[in-house]
């Protein structure tokens, strides 16, 4: 065979992989049109080999007596380190029936990260400043993102095929969004709608309000 032609060959083959890769983003807008930040966008794969089990590690931190991000999306089986950066003292806790646990009172890095190995939602709290709220969403699938602050979700070199696109937000009216989506889809961005109560983003008090 020349060499031209094992160039052909070898395009020939990889071509149905490029072709597959998807590029797709999605909008998630309240009722009002305003843009819905910190919503979890979820693809599942309908293909039963497509089962997702991580190894990796990701951080929820506290600073300024705030869990840092408000909203953090992990693939199954991940560990979640919870630095405190702050000079005061956490007691991070869970009752969240996926991953019921407590980190008791610290400063720094735990020496043990948390795995998180059941899908679902993880409301967590400090036990000393009650204010403190986050949400770890435990996925299913490698294909999770959180909107930013215009509402999208971008995500890259997705399989073609059938998923179940799934949409959560901890201020959302109802049940959560599930819907069917096939790839390629005819249009690269897609929007959707949820109801959701708008509200503030949990922080630290002022000084000599509550705050310690």
């Amino acid at each position: 065979m020349s060499k031209s032609a094992g160039w052909i060959l070898l395009t020939l083959v990889m071509m149905p992989c490029f072709a597959s890769a998807i590029d797709l983003k999605l909008s998630i807008v309240a009722p009002d049109a305003l843009a819905v930040e910190d919503a979890v966008v979820e693809l599942l794969p309908l293909n039963a080999d497509a089962a997702v089990s991580s190894s990796g590690q990701k951080e929820m931190s506290q600073q300024d007596r705030t869990f840092i991000p408000f909203v953090l999306t992990v693939p199954k089986g991940t560990r979640v380190n919870f630095p405190n950066l702050d000079r005061t003292r956490h007691h991070v806790y869970s009752f969240s029936e996926p991953k019921p646990f407590e980190l008791k009172l610290y400063v720094g890095t735990p020496q043990e990260p948390v795995l998180f190995d059941k899908p679902g939602i993880v409301a967590l709290g400090c036990n000393i400043h009650d204010y403190m709220q986050a949400f770890i969403y435990v996925s299913d699938s490698s294909h999770a993102r959180v909107t930013d602050s215009e509402g999208q979700a971008s995500f890259t070199g997705l399989p073609a095929g059938n998923y179940r696109l799934r949409v959560w937000h901890p201020w959302q009216n109802g049940e959560l969004l599930e819907t069917a989506l096939t790839l390629p889809a005819e249009n690269r961005l897609l929007k959707y709608q949820i109801d959701i109560d708008r509200q503030q983003k949990p922080s630290a008090p002022p000084a000599g309000f509550g705050g310690l």
